[in-house]
Protein backbone atom coordinates (compact mmCIF):
# COMPACT_ATOMS: atom_id res chain seq x y z
CA UNK A 1 0.00 0.00 0.00
CA UNK A 2 1.76 2.93 -0.12
CA UNK A 3 0.82 4.78 2.90
CA UNK A 4 2.14 5.74 6.43
CA UNK A 5 0.26 3.97 9.41
CA UNK A 6 -0.28 6.04 12.46
CA UNK A 7 0.42 3.97 14.84
CA UNK A 8 0.48 0.06 16.23
CA UNK A 9 -0.72 -1.56 19.40
CA UNK A 10 2.80 -3.35 19.01
CA UNK A 11 1.28 -6.65 17.99
CA UNK A 12 1.25 -8.28 14.96
CA UNK A 13 -0.94 -11.03 15.59
CA UNK A 14 2.33 -6.72 9.83
CA UNK A 15 2.13 -3.13 9.78
CA UNK A 16 0.02 -0.60 8.04
CA UNK A 17 -0.57 1.62 9.44
CA UNK A 18 -0.67 -0.71 11.26
CA UNK A 19 -3.45 3.91 15.50
CA UNK A 20 -4.44 7.03 18.30
CA UNK A 21 -0.85 8.05 17.72
CA UNK A 22 0.75 9.14 14.94
CA UNK A 23 3.66 6.22 14.54
CA UNK A 24 3.16 3.84 17.50
CA UNK A 25 0.10 1.04 12.87
CA UNK A 26 -0.41 -0.23 11.28
CA UNK A 27 5.74 0.00 15.37
CA UNK A 28 2.68 1.69 13.85
CA UNK A 29 -0.50 0.10 12.48
CA UNK A 30 0.89 2.95 10.49
CA UNK A 31 -0.62 0.03 7.76
CA UNK A 32 -0.03 -2.55 3.24
CA UNK A 33 1.67 -1.74 1.03
CA UNK A 34 -1.33 -2.04 2.49
CA UNK A 35 -0.66 0.49 -0.18
CA UNK A 36 -0.08 -2.84 -0.13
CA UNK A 37 0.04 -1.89 1.61
CA UNK A 38 1.63 1.38 0.41
CA UNK A 39 0.09 3.80 2.85
CA UNK A 40 2.25 4.90 5.93
CA UNK A 41 0.30 3.94 8.89
CA UNK A 42 0.74 6.30 11.28
CA UNK A 43 0.96 4.18 14.29
CA UNK A 44 -1.80 4.85 16.09
CA UNK A 45 -1.16 4.95 19.62
CA UNK A 46 0.51 1.55 20.31
CA UNK A 47 -1.70 -0.83 22.31
CA UNK A 48 -3.81 -0.32 24.91
CA UNK A 49 -0.98 -1.15 27.79
CA UNK A 50 -2.47 -2.13 30.70
CA UNK A 51 -1.90 -0.58 33.94
CA UNK A 52 -0.17 -3.05 36.28
CA UNK A 53 -1.19 -2.33 39.77
CA UNK A 54 0.04 -3.76 43.34
CA UNK A 55 0.90 -7.28 43.67
CA UNK A 56 -2.40 -8.35 45.80
CA UNK A 57 -4.29 -6.63 42.42
CA UNK A 58 -5.78 -8.72 40.01
CA UNK A 59 -3.96 -6.76 36.72
CA UNK A 60 -5.92 -5.93 34.18
CA UNK A 61 -6.32 -7.86 30.76
CA UNK A 62 -4.88 -5.95 27.99
CA UNK A 63 -7.18 -6.60 24.74
CA UNK A 64 -5.70 -8.93 22.37
CA UNK A 65 -6.76 -7.26 19.10
CA UNK A 66 -4.69 -9.30 16.87
CA UNK A 67 -6.00 -13.14 18.38
CA UNK A 68 -6.61 -14.79 15.64
CA UNK A 69 -9.63 -16.79 14.60
CA UNK A 70 -9.54 -20.33 16.02
CA UNK A 71 -9.98 -23.48 13.44
CA UNK A 72 -13.12 -23.52 11.36
CA UNK A 73 -14.41 -19.90 12.61
CA UNK A 74 -15.52 -17.44 9.88
CA UNK A 75 -14.79 -13.62 10.82
CA UNK A 76 -17.86 -12.76 9.53
CA UNK A 77 -21.47 -13.66 11.32
CA UNK A 78 -24.40 -13.09 9.63
CA UNK A 79 -27.40 -10.89 11.08
CA UNK A 80 -30.51 -13.09 11.54
CA UNK A 81 -33.99 -12.10 12.35
CA UNK A 82 -34.46 -9.87 15.00
CA UNK A 83 -30.67 -8.82 15.72
CA UNK A 84 -30.00 -5.14 15.25
CA UNK A 85 -28.97 -3.44 12.42
CA UNK A 86 -26.07 -0.57 12.32
CA UNK A 87 -27.52 2.91 11.78
CA UNK A 88 -27.80 2.72 7.97
CA UNK A 89 -29.81 6.04 7.99
CA UNK A 90 -27.31 7.96 9.46
CA UNK A 91 -24.25 6.52 7.80
CA UNK A 92 -26.25 7.73 4.73
CA UNK A 93 -26.71 11.03 5.71
CA UNK A 94 -23.47 11.76 6.74
CA UNK A 95 -21.93 9.56 3.71
CA UNK A 96 -18.58 10.81 2.36
CA UNK A 97 -18.77 13.02 -1.26
CA UNK A 98 -16.38 10.61 -2.49
CA UNK A 99 -18.28 7.35 -1.36
CA UNK A 100 -19.60 7.07 -5.11
CA UNK A 101 -16.27 7.06 -6.63
CA UNK A 102 -14.47 4.68 -4.00
CA UNK A 103 -17.36 2.24 -5.10
CA UNK A 104 -16.39 2.57 -8.58
CA UNK A 105 -12.70 2.06 -7.93
CA UNK A 106 -14.04 -1.29 -6.18
CA UNK A 107 -16.59 -1.91 -8.69
CA UNK A 108 -13.12 -1.62 -11.54
CA UNK A 109 -11.16 -3.92 -9.62
CA UNK A 110 -13.98 -6.82 -9.77
CA UNK A 111 -13.74 -6.10 -13.57
CA UNK A 112 -9.97 -7.91 -13.19
CA UNK A 113 -9.80 -11.45 -14.51
CA UNK A 114 -7.32 -11.51 -11.68
CA UNK A 115 -9.95 -10.58 -9.09
CA UNK A 116 -11.75 -13.82 -9.37
CA UNK A 117 -9.63 -16.29 -7.95
CA UNK A 118 -10.69 -14.40 -4.35
CA UNK A 119 -14.11 -15.88 -4.49
CA UNK A 120 -16.43 -17.33 -3.86
CA UNK A 121 -15.53 -15.96 -0.26
CA UNK A 122 -16.25 -18.77 2.03
CA UNK A 123 -20.23 -19.32 1.65
CA UNK A 124 -20.88 -15.55 2.30
CA UNK A 125 -20.46 -14.18 -1.59
CA UNK A 126 -19.72 -15.35 -5.10
CA UNK A 127 -17.94 -12.94 -7.53
CA UNK A 128 -20.81 -12.08 -9.01
CA UNK A 129 -22.85 -11.17 -6.35
CA UNK A 130 -20.35 -9.07 -4.52
CA UNK A 131 -20.17 -6.96 -8.19
CA UNK A 132 -23.73 -6.78 -8.64
CA UNK A 133 -23.90 -5.50 -4.74
CA UNK A 134 -21.46 -2.58 -5.24
CA UNK A 135 -23.63 -1.90 -8.27
CA UNK A 136 -26.83 -1.98 -6.48
CA UNK A 137 -25.74 0.02 -3.76
CA UNK A 138 -24.37 3.02 -5.17
CA UNK A 139 -27.23 3.07 -7.04
CA UNK A 140 -29.33 3.02 -3.75
CA UNK A 141 -27.08 6.07 -2.77
CA UNK A 142 -27.75 7.64 -5.98
CA UNK A 143 -31.61 7.41 -6.54
CA UNK A 144 -32.95 7.33 -2.97
CA UNK A 145 -34.95 10.48 -1.85
CA UNK A 146 -34.51 10.37 1.71
CA UNK A 147 -32.77 8.04 4.72
CA UNK A 148 -35.83 6.38 5.70
CA UNK A 149 -35.87 4.88 1.66
CA UNK A 150 -32.54 4.09 1.44
CA UNK A 151 -32.93 2.13 4.71
CA UNK A 152 -35.68 0.45 3.85
CA UNK A 153 -34.15 -0.57 0.55
CA UNK A 154 -31.04 -1.68 2.07
CA UNK A 155 -32.50 -4.09 4.78
CA UNK A 156 -34.97 -5.46 2.15
CA UNK A 157 -32.61 -6.26 -0.68
CA UNK A 158 -29.30 -6.85 1.58
CA UNK A 159 -28.25 -9.60 3.84
CA UNK A 160 -25.54 -7.61 6.72
CA UNK A 161 -22.72 -9.37 7.95
CA UNK A 162 -20.63 -8.07 11.31
CA UNK A 163 -16.91 -9.25 12.12
CA UNK A 164 -16.82 -11.33 15.07
CA UNK A 165 -14.18 -8.83 16.13
CA UNK A 166 -10.92 -9.98 18.40
CA UNK A 167 -12.90 -11.07 21.25
CA UNK A 168 -16.14 -12.80 19.94
CA UNK A 169 -18.24 -10.16 20.18
CA UNK A 170 -18.40 -7.86 17.68
CA UNK A 171 -15.24 -5.12 18.89
CA UNK A 172 -12.58 -4.13 16.82
CA UNK A 173 -10.16 -1.84 16.72
CA UNK A 174 -9.47 1.44 14.19
CA UNK A 175 -6.66 2.72 13.73
CA UNK A 176 -5.78 5.47 10.69
CA UNK A 177 -2.76 5.76 8.41
CA UNK A 178 -1.97 7.66 5.63
CA UNK A 179 0.61 8.58 2.59
CA UNK A 180 3.54 9.63 3.43
CA UNK A 181 6.61 11.42 1.71
CA UNK A 182 10.10 10.99 2.04
CA UNK A 183 12.96 12.24 0.31
CA UNK A 184 15.63 9.95 -1.39
CA UNK A 185 17.93 8.86 -3.40
CA UNK A 186 18.11 6.19 -6.38
CA UNK A 187 22.07 5.85 -5.39
CA UNK A 188 24.12 5.77 -1.61
CA UNK A 189 25.10 8.66 -0.90
CA UNK A 190 27.35 10.01 2.78
CA UNK A 191 23.39 11.25 3.49
CA UNK A 192 20.98 8.53 1.89
CA UNK A 193 22.95 5.42 3.35
CA UNK A 194 19.62 3.10 4.13
CA UNK A 195 17.98 1.13 1.78
CA UNK A 196 14.72 -0.10 1.12
CA UNK A 197 14.88 -3.69 -1.04
CA UNK A 198 12.77 -5.54 -4.19
CA UNK A 199 11.52 -8.72 -3.32
CA UNK A 200 13.96 -11.53 -3.64
CA UNK A 201 13.64 -14.18 -6.03
CA UNK A 202 13.63 -16.75 -3.06
CA UNK A 203 10.62 -15.13 -1.06
CA UNK A 204 7.88 -17.90 -1.16
CA UNK A 205 4.60 -17.04 -0.77
CA UNK A 206 1.25 -17.94 -1.17
CA UNK A 207 0.09 -17.97 -4.63
CA UNK A 208 -3.42 -16.29 -3.70
CA UNK A 209 -3.29 -14.82 -0.36
CA UNK A 210 0.42 -13.80 -0.66
CA UNK A 211 0.83 -14.74 2.59
CA UNK A 212 4.76 -15.57 3.50
CA UNK A 213 5.96 -19.31 3.51
CA UNK A 214 9.78 -18.69 4.04
CA UNK A 215 12.61 -19.00 1.85
CA UNK A 216 13.55 -21.18 -0.70
CA UNK A 217 17.10 -22.35 -0.29
CA UNK A 218 19.40 -23.76 -3.08
CA UNK A 219 18.19 -27.39 -2.50
CA UNK A 220 14.56 -26.63 -2.89
CA UNK A 221 14.23 -27.26 0.84
CA UNK A 222 11.51 -23.99 2.38
CA UNK A 223 13.11 -22.51 5.51
CA UNK A 224 12.66 -19.26 7.88
CA UNK A 225 13.84 -15.90 6.49
CA UNK A 226 16.37 -14.13 8.97
CA UNK A 227 15.76 -11.61 11.07
CA UNK A 228 15.90 -8.04 10.39
CA UNK A 229 19.05 -7.62 11.93
CA UNK A 230 20.76 -10.60 10.37
CA UNK A 231 19.42 -9.04 6.91
CA UNK A 232 20.56 -5.81 7.22
CA UNK A 233 24.02 -6.72 9.18
CA UNK A 234 25.21 -9.77 6.78
CA UNK A 235 24.03 -7.33 3.60
CA UNK A 236 23.03 -10.43 1.52
CA UNK A 237 20.47 -8.25 -0.74
CA UNK A 238 23.29 -5.76 -1.72
CA UNK A 239 22.47 -4.80 -5.40
CA UNK A 240 18.62 -5.34 -5.15
CA UNK A 241 18.51 -1.60 -3.47
CA UNK A 242 15.06 0.29 -4.77
CA UNK A 243 16.19 3.33 -3.28
CA UNK A 244 17.68 5.02 -0.39
CA UNK A 245 16.77 7.31 2.42
CA UNK A 246 17.80 9.32 5.03
CA UNK A 247 17.56 7.52 8.10
CA UNK A 248 16.41 3.95 9.20
CA UNK A 249 13.37 5.30 10.53
CA UNK A 250 12.37 6.89 7.32
CA UNK A 251 12.76 3.20 6.20
CA UNK A 252 10.67 1.52 9.03
CA UNK A 253 7.70 3.65 8.60
CA UNK A 254 7.90 2.65 4.72
CA UNK A 255 7.75 -1.29 6.19
CA UNK A 256 4.94 -0.58 8.44
CA UNK A 257 3.37 1.67 5.99
CA UNK A 258 3.68 -0.21 2.69
CA UNK A 259 4.34 2.18 -0.04
CA UNK A 260 5.36 5.80 -0.26
CA UNK A 261 5.99 8.52 -2.61
CA UNK A 262 9.84 9.50 -2.59
CA UNK A 263 11.18 12.74 -4.05
CA UNK A 264 14.51 12.14 -5.22
CA UNK A 265 17.87 14.16 -5.44
CA UNK A 266 17.43 14.59 -9.17
CA UNK A 267 14.06 16.33 -9.10
CA UNK A 268 12.45 12.83 -10.25
CA UNK A 269 9.75 11.30 -8.38
CA UNK A 270 9.19 7.93 -7.42
CA UNK A 271 6.28 5.71 -6.06
CA UNK A 272 7.01 2.49 -4.63
CA UNK A 273 4.44 0.18 -3.27
CA UNK A 274 4.89 -3.18 -1.36
CA UNK A 275 6.08 -6.05 -2.59
CA UNK A 276 6.22 -8.92 -0.46
CA UNK A 277 7.30 -9.89 3.27
CA UNK A 278 9.86 -12.32 5.19
CA UNK A 279 7.60 -15.04 7.95
CA UNK A 280 9.16 -13.36 10.69
CA UNK A 281 6.93 -12.20 13.27
CA UNK A 282 6.32 -8.21 13.39
CA UNK A 283 6.40 -6.34 16.44
CA UNK A 284 5.41 -2.17 17.24
CA UNK A 285 8.09 -0.10 17.63
CA UNK A 286 5.50 2.40 19.57
CA UNK A 287 5.22 -0.90 22.03
CA UNK A 288 8.86 -1.36 22.40
CA UNK A 289 9.46 2.17 23.06
CA UNK A 290 6.27 2.39 25.64
CA UNK A 291 7.60 -0.91 27.28
CA UNK A 292 11.37 0.33 27.95
CA UNK A 293 10.03 3.55 29.54
CA UNK A 294 10.86 6.00 26.95
CA UNK A 295 7.77 7.53 26.05
CA UNK A 296 4.63 7.26 28.21
CA UNK A 297 1.63 5.87 26.63
CA UNK A 298 0.06 9.07 26.55
CA UNK A 299 2.71 10.85 24.66
CA UNK A 300 2.99 8.66 21.99
CA UNK A 301 2.47 10.12 18.58
CA UNK A 302 5.14 9.96 15.41
CA UNK A 303 6.05 13.22 16.18
CA UNK A 304 7.34 11.92 19.54
CA UNK A 305 9.02 8.79 17.98
CA UNK A 306 11.08 11.01 14.96
CA UNK A 307 12.01 13.77 17.72
CA UNK A 308 13.28 10.58 20.52
CA UNK A 309 15.21 8.85 17.39
CA UNK A 310 16.72 12.30 16.31
CA UNK A 311 18.41 12.01 20.04
CA UNK A 312 19.07 8.56 20.32
CA UNK A 313 19.58 6.97 16.92
CA UNK A 314 21.04 3.66 17.90
CA UNK A 315 18.92 3.68 20.74
CA UNK A 316 15.64 3.20 18.73
CA UNK A 317 17.35 1.21 16.02
CA UNK A 318 18.17 -1.35 18.76
CA UNK A 319 13.99 -1.60 19.32
CA UNK A 320 13.59 -1.36 15.46
CA UNK A 321 15.23 -4.52 15.14
CA UNK A 322 12.86 -5.97 17.65
CA UNK A 323 10.22 -6.20 14.63
CA UNK A 324 12.00 -9.45 12.99
CA UNK A 325 9.67 -9.10 10.06
CA UNK A 326 10.48 -7.40 6.23
CA UNK A 327 8.91 -5.78 4.01
CA UNK A 328 10.33 -5.44 0.03
CA UNK A 329 9.23 -2.62 -2.54
CA UNK A 330 8.63 -2.55 -6.28
CA UNK A 331 8.17 0.67 -8.30
CA UNK A 332 5.11 1.14 -9.62
CA UNK A 333 3.06 4.15 -11.80
CA UNK A 334 2.49 7.39 -9.60
CA UNK A 335 -0.27 8.04 -11.76
CA UNK A 336 -2.49 5.85 -9.32
CA UNK A 337 -0.88 7.24 -6.21
CA UNK A 338 -1.98 6.27 -3.93
CA UNK A 339 -3.23 2.54 -4.49
CA UNK A 340 -3.88 -0.43 -1.78
CA UNK A 341 -3.55 -3.62 -1.99
CA UNK A 342 -6.23 -4.06 -5.19
CA UNK A 343 -4.29 -2.06 -6.73
CA UNK A 344 -6.90 0.65 -7.53
CA UNK A 345 -6.61 4.50 -6.08
CA UNK A 346 -7.68 4.60 -2.10
CA UNK A 347 -10.10 7.30 -0.86
CA UNK A 348 -9.82 8.98 2.45
CA UNK A 349 -12.27 7.75 4.76
CA UNK A 350 -13.18 5.90 2.33
CA UNK A 351 -10.63 3.15 2.06
CA UNK A 352 -10.86 0.43 5.00
CA UNK A 353 -7.61 -1.83 5.57
CA UNK A 354 -8.26 -5.26 6.77
CA UNK A 355 -6.92 -8.98 6.48
CA UNK A 356 -7.59 -9.96 3.26
CA UNK A 357 -7.27 -13.52 4.55
CA UNK A 358 -10.27 -13.91 5.98
CA UNK A 359 -12.44 -10.91 4.94
CA UNK A 360 -13.76 -10.54 1.23
CA UNK A 361 -12.25 -8.26 -0.85
CA UNK A 362 -13.57 -4.68 -2.48
CA UNK A 363 -16.85 -4.79 -0.75
CA UNK A 364 -18.73 -2.14 1.20
CA UNK A 365 -18.81 -2.03 4.63
CA UNK A 366 -20.01 0.33 7.36
CA UNK A 367 -17.27 1.28 10.23
CA UNK A 368 -18.79 2.53 13.41
CA UNK A 369 -16.56 3.94 15.66
CA UNK A 370 -14.61 7.38 17.11
CA UNK A 371 -12.62 9.41 14.64
CA UNK A 372 -10.46 13.07 15.23
CA UNK A 373 -11.40 15.65 13.38
CA UNK A 374 -9.12 19.03 13.34
CA UNK A 375 -12.12 21.35 14.54
CA UNK A 376 -13.75 19.48 16.71
CA UNK A 377 -11.31 16.42 18.57
CA UNK A 378 -12.70 13.55 18.95
CA UNK A 379 -16.40 12.04 17.34
CA UNK A 380 -18.57 9.60 15.98
CA UNK A 381 -17.72 7.83 12.52
CA UNK A 382 -20.43 5.92 11.18
CA UNK A 383 -19.22 5.77 7.80
CA UNK A 384 -20.19 3.36 4.83
CA UNK A 385 -16.54 2.91 3.04
CA UNK A 386 -15.37 0.04 0.62
CA UNK A 387 -12.40 -2.63 1.70
CA UNK A 388 -9.88 -1.80 -0.73
CA UNK A 389 -6.00 -2.46 1.08
CA UNK A 390 -4.39 -4.13 3.76
CA UNK A 391 -1.50 -3.86 5.89
CA UNK A 392 1.56 -5.33 7.79
CA UNK A 393 0.00 -4.58 11.39
CA UNK A 394 -3.47 -5.37 9.90
CA UNK A 395 -4.45 -9.11 10.95
CA UNK A 396 -7.16 -10.73 12.53
CA UNK A 397 -11.37 -9.92 12.90
CA UNK A 398 -9.88 -7.42 15.55
CA UNK A 399 -8.05 -5.01 13.28
CA UNK A 400 -8.80 -2.54 10.64
CA UNK A 401 -7.15 0.94 9.33
CA UNK A 402 -8.69 4.11 8.47
CA UNK A 403 -7.16 5.99 5.41
CA UNK A 404 -7.07 9.13 6.28
CA UNK A 405 -5.21 10.90 2.90
CA UNK A 406 -1.99 12.10 2.20
CA UNK A 407 0.41 15.02 4.18
CA UNK A 408 0.58 16.50 7.62
CA UNK A 409 -2.56 16.80 8.27
CA UNK A 410 -3.45 13.58 7.25
CA UNK A 411 -0.23 11.81 9.66
CA UNK A 412 -2.40 13.83 12.63
CA UNK A 413 -5.77 12.61 11.97
CA UNK A 414 -3.99 9.10 11.67
CA UNK A 415 -1.82 9.23 14.68
CA UNK A 416 -5.05 10.27 16.44
CA UNK A 417 -7.39 7.38 15.43
CA UNK A 418 -6.83 4.94 17.98
CA UNK A 419 -10.56 3.34 19.17
CA UNK A 420 -13.13 0.43 19.55
CA UNK A 421 -15.88 0.19 17.33
CA UNK A 422 -17.60 -2.69 15.13
CA UNK A 423 -17.29 -3.54 11.29
CA UNK A 424 -20.74 -4.97 9.29
CA UNK A 425 -20.34 -5.83 5.53
CA UNK A 426 -23.44 -6.00 2.78
CA UNK A 427 -23.91 -8.43 -0.26
CA UNK A 428 -27.04 -9.11 -1.96
CA UNK A 429 -29.23 -11.67 -0.76
CA UNK A 430 -29.23 -14.82 -3.02
CA UNK A 431 -32.73 -15.47 -4.42
CA UNK A 432 -34.14 -18.31 -3.17
CA UNK A 433 -34.10 -21.80 -5.35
Amino acid sequence: MALARACDPGTNGHMRSRRTSAMASHAYSVSRPSISRQLVRVIATCGLLAVVGCSSKQEPVKPDYSRPLGPGESALRKLGPGQPWPDIARAYRERSADLVEGIDRSIAWFAFPSSRQFFPFEDICTHEQALESLVRFRELVQTSSTPEQFTEAVKDEFDAYQSVGYNGEGVVLFTGYYAPIFQASSIRTSRFRFPIYARPNDLVTEPVTGKPIGRRMSDGTVTSWPTRRDIESSRMLEGTEVAWLDNALDVYIIHVNGSARLDMLDGSTMYVGYAGKTDREYTGLGYAMIEEGLIKKDDLTLSAIKAYYRKHPEQVQELIYRNENYVFFTEYDGSNWPAGSLGVKVTPKVTLATDKAIYPRGGLVLVDTKSLELSAGRVDFNQFMLDQDTGGAIKAPGRADIYMGVGPRAEVLAGGQYAEGNLFYFFLKRPLN
